[in-house]
């Protein structure tokens, strides 16, 4: 019997293991948007509207917080209490998927994204970001449509107020006040 103590615990132990690592990759992976999904912040159905949409992964929660356009998701992660239980955030690449009606598996880290602020398209609560995987399709959408491309780490509470009040609309093709473009490649 002490021979199958030490047996008996290695086996214990991975199969700890293998629950943890599968608990892990399905907690950190983007959810499906379902028709009957409404948006955190503003309890709008998500999927009736165009444009990237976001969703969220917090600290103990399995269920992804998902929201209507990446505005309203930026405006809650950048919330001290959320940023602190972020674990993982997710937004649609839209240099691979519709404008229109965003496919699931079209889903980009956040933090990987580059953004284009004060385009023309419309999300469900008006402007947007637009996220790209790649810096050059950023580039191609704003000379179709207009705008300035930024970073994740671009992003904060005065940029999305200004882009919630439509300001970003009136320096397309500028620089947003107090803003300096981000043109470092990632």
């Amino acid at each position: 019997m002490p021979a199958l103590l030490p047996v008996l615990t290695l086996i214990s132990l991975l199969l700890v293991g293998c629950n943890n690592a599968t608990d892990s990759a399905d907690n950190s992976s983007p959810q499906p948007i379902s028709s009957d999904d409404i948006c955190h912040v503003c309890g709008m159905l998500i999927s009736e509207f165009p444009g990237p949409k976001g969703q969220a992964l917090m600290e103990n929660s399995s269920h992804a917080r998902k929201f209507c356009s990446t505005l309203e998701m930026f405006v809650f992660l950048q919330q001290p209490e959320n940023q602190a239980q972020l674990r993982h955030a997710y937004v649609h690449d839209v240099g691979e998927t519709p404008w229109e009606a965003p496919e699931e598996d079209a889903y980009i880290g956040a933090e990987d994204a580059w953004y284009v602020i004060g385009h023309d398209r419309r999300g469900s609560m008006g402007h947007t970001l637009a996220p790209f995987s790649n810096r050059e399709r950023a580039a191609q959408f704003v000379a179709k449509h207009g705008g300035e491309i930024i970073s994740y780490e671009d992003i904060n509470l005065e940029l999305l107020a200004q882009l919630g009040r439509g300001e970003a609309d009136e320096h397309a093709g500028g620089h947003m006040e107090g803003h300096a473009p981000h043109s470092m490649a990632h």
